[in-house]
């Protein structure tokens, strides 16, 4: 069993010791066991190899991915691990002031960034930002760094990732604003894996079903900061 992730604390990273940890693979960790699967090669890639990676057979499970009815085109999505909003990594101080996609929008001289095929990407040119205006990296890294060499005002991603990222590097002149939900709604994330794995789908969301929202998995995601009252320790209540 091969499982791909991507750099991005909480969900996924690396601890001092070079361990491979996170909240997606801790809790996929745990699922995979309850269905009898305990040899688990972690691959690392980036977030545009997730899907097509599937399709090459790469591996067979990905880290969680909002899931969408585009995306379903290309894979089979578990039911919900988490429901998030997005937010927006910004200098410290917040300069230009950006409370969501709306206010970067409407200021000119906003440059924005984002991860490429990422949702937020198309949120913020769906937004009204111009293309000439939006800065495209491949990675989590590339992107806070956009922000922090100046190249950008704004990262586009999920709150929750930012928050990570800071817990982590708390010495970075960086800040993190949180999209209110009624400009855009928190969405629910999932393990991806091939459509064809059909039974595969079916023992991973019983797993889940059973797992999610217990003790034990409050008190796993508690580890990666995150409370009993956020949506990603709540259960899989949340409507995809």
């Amino acid at each position: 069993m091969k499982f791909a992730y991507l750099i991005e604390p909480p969900f996924n990273y690396r601890s001092e010791s070079g361990a491979i940890t996170g909240c997606d693979v801790e809790l996929a960790r745990v699922i995979l066991t309850m269905i009898g699967i305990s040899d688990v090669d972690f691959v690392e890639t980036e977030f545009s190899q997730l899907l097509p990676g599937l399709e090459d057979r790469r591996w067979d499970m990905t880290t969680g991915l909002f899931d969408t009815a585009e995306r379903r085109k290309i894979a089979s999505f578990s039911c919900p691990i988490w429901t998030l909003p997005d937010g927006l990594l910004v200098r410290k101080g917040n300069p230009r002031h950006l409370i969501g996609y709306a206010s970067a929008a409407k200021d000119p001289g906003c440059t924005m960034v984002a991860v490429r095929n990422q949702l937020q990407h198309r949120a913020i040119t769906d937004s009204g930002v111009p293309d000439a205006q939006v800065l495209v990296c491949e990675t989590y890294e590339e992107a806070a760094q956009a922000v922090l060499d100046g190249h950008a005002d704004a990262y586009a991603s999920v709150a929750m990732a930012h928050a990570g990222f800071l817990r982590q590097r708390p010495d970075l002149e960086l800040e993190f604003v949180a999209i209110s939900p009624g400009e855009r709604a928190a969405a629910a994330g999932a393990f991806a894996y091939r459509r064809s794995d059909v039974d595969f789908g079916k023992a991973i969301d019983a797993a889940l079903s059973a797992y999610l929202g217990s003790d034990e998995h409050k008190a796993l995601m508690r580890r990666f900061g995150l409370d009993d009252s956020s949506p990603a320790v709540a259960g899989n209540q949340s409507a995809k």
